[in-house]
């Protein structure tokens, strides 16, 4: 008997509505969508599509109007914020187009971060930081602070911090936004590599030639997802 595979995400009709005065806005409508471990999707739109507010609910940011959201098995989408933040820190790694860094800390300090506040000790947090690094060819870079480092150093920095904690879904928010298109071009096969090694990736992009380069695109206009295919 073949045994199904948990999600990683596992969204079921999910609508979110925003109050806007006396009228209600629906930035999501009727969205269904599964994403299996090991996974690289983009999910692409032009601005004011709802992907953004996808990504914010995905991501444990938000909780929808109705519907469901399962992330690794688990239902979500009616936790509260502090149950919110647990999942956050333990299941999800966060990329931002802005780096998110702490400016006088060093990279091995801003990728130790999220164990820091898993209560994980200071010898297990650097040495898992070190790891990270590695992963993202940055280790030489380890007691640099940002302010020394390129905007392409700066977001494998954030990479690697999004990955020490071995989440089950790595989630970037337009990650190549800030860089040139040489520099940006490379942190989109540090994410190749990253997904061969069998981390599952979600993407959140405007531009096409990005999204072409995952293995799935899902397009949303409108708030709701109007197509979702293989890329190659």
């Amino acid at each position: 008997m073949t045994t199904m595979t948990t999600a990683v995400i596992d969204v079921r009709k999910m609508e979110r509505d925003f109050q806007m005065g006396d009228s209600t806005v629906r930035a999501l409508r009727d969205v269904s969508l599964r994403v299996d471990p090991g996974e690289y999707v983009a999910i692409i739109g032009p601005s004011g599509s709802g992907k953004t507010t996808l990504m914010n609910l995905i991501g444990c940011l938000d909780t929808p109007t109705s519907g469901e959201y399962f992330l690794d098995g688990e239902e979500v989408s009616l936790l509260d914020d502090d149950s919110l933040s647990h999942v956050r820190n333990e299941k999800i790694g966060f990329v931002f187009q802005t780096f998110n860094l702490l400016a006088r800390t060093t990279a091995l300090d801003n990728v130790a971060l999220p164990l820091a506040y898993a209560n994980v000790s200071r010898t297990e947090r650097r040495a898992a930081a070190k790891r990270a690094l590695e992963r993202v060819s940055l280790a030489e870079r380890q007691d640099h602070k940002p302010e020394q480092l390129s905007g392409g150093q700066r977001q494998r920095v954030a990479i690697a911090r999004a990955l020490v904690n071995d989440p089950k879904l790595l989630l970037a928010d337009e990650p190549t936004g800030a860089l040139d298109q040489r520099t940006g071009g490379e942190i989109i096969g540090l994410f190749e590599q990253l997904n061969h090694e069998g981390v599952t990736i979600v993407l959140v992009t405007h531009d096409p030639g990005i999204a072409k380069r995952a293995r799935r695109q899902i397009r949303i206009v409108d708030g709701a997802i109007v197509s979702d295919e293989a890329s190659r």
